[in-house]
């Protein structure tokens, strides 16, 4: 493959060096990106049309689903085309202005994703708990309501991440050593003070994703309490049924998302690759999964996905 001729002093542009100590196996290492990447997509673009076909399905359950399969198309997308692109043809270059849009659309998605958890907790929640008045405490309406607030929140929590860094003097080193202009590492290149930056970051993992925690561990505390007085096995099962999908769903996100800024901050005894790694796992393995997750434990889904595959 052709040398990246751009130099690391080029004021206007970041390079962006993939994985680092793993350069040589990265034709390698992109086989199982590209292939997430491609079995995400497919996935969750599946929901979304049989979501879109079925009018059976056209209830807030699905509605949010819906929701989350974009916000996992979107995440993955923000990051493996650059990172393939690195991996196959070494263009690792990134303009400055780029590479802050790519940090504030990530992230941004990162924090409505978290939000539309929260918002299916609340969803299980009164349905198993006030099955009566479902229909009229979550209506289509307010789920777009809900999901344009989460937007708002997630745009001013993240703003100010990419004009902080803009701020910073970043004087001969451009060289991230990333696949994508990942805050941390974007910082930690800067010849300036980041103790505001690192502050912010912190902020953001504890009161957006500790809060969406607190409130989702409530929504189920709750739902655990209403189980506890089902007498009927059957119905007991069914509301089980519900919840389990979800549960998987936000184990997946949130172990990883936690996990990989905190050995950012705290690991730093950690190889550079590894931290890479785990960032870049993050944006595939979740996406990938949670459209297979939901097609295996709700049924209704698993039966019109079925339908549809039989046709093709």
């Amino acid at each position: 493959m052709a040398a990246f001729n751009l130099t690391p002093s080029d004021p206007s542009t970041f390079i962006l060096m993939g994985i680092p100590g793993l350069e040589a196996a990265h034709l390698w290492i992109s086989i199982p990106f590209a292939l997430f990447y491609i079995v995400g997509i497919l996935g969750n673009f599946l929901v979304l049309f049989v979501v879109g076909k079925e009018q059976t399905l056209h209830t807030p359950m699905y509605l949010l689903l819906c929701m989350l399969a974009l916000t996992d198309i979107a995440t993955s997308t923000s990051v493996v085309p650059k990172a393939l692109c690195i991996f196959w043809f070494n263009l690792k270059g990134i303009t400055v202005g780029g590479c802050l849009t790519q940090m504030f659309f990530l992230h941004t998605v990162a924090v409505m994703h978290s939000t539309i958890l929260v918002t299916m907790a609340f969803d299980r929640y009164v349905a198993i708990c006030n099955p009566l008045r479902y229909a009229t405490i979550l209506t289509k309406g307010r789920i777009a309501k809900l999901g344009f607030l989460g937007l708002i929140k997630a745009v001013l929590f993240i703003l100010p991440v990419p004009l902080l860094l803009n701020t910073l003097p970043f004087c001969s080193n451009h060289v991230i050593p990333h696949t994508h202009c990942e805050p941390i590492a974007v910082t930690k290149i800067s010849c300036g003070d980041m103790t505001v930056n690192r502050m912010y970051y912190l902020v953001i993992v504890f009161a957006i994703v500790g809060l969406d925690l607190m409130f989702i561990v409530l929504s189920y505390g709750l739902i655990i309490r209403a189980l506890l007085r089902i007498s009927s096995k059957k119905a007991y099962q069914k509301a089980i049924n519900t919840c389990t999908a979800h549960i998987c769903v936000m184990i997946t996100c949130y172990t990883s998302g936690f996990f990989s800024p905190l050995v950012h901050r705290f690991g730093q005894g950690i190889a550079p690759h590894v931290h890479v790694l785990l960032a870049d796992l993050y944006l595939l393995i979740p996406p990938m999964l949670n459209p297979i997750i939901y097609g295996v434990k709700t049924k209704e889904l698993r039966d019109k996905v079925g339908k549809y595959t039989c046709r093709m």
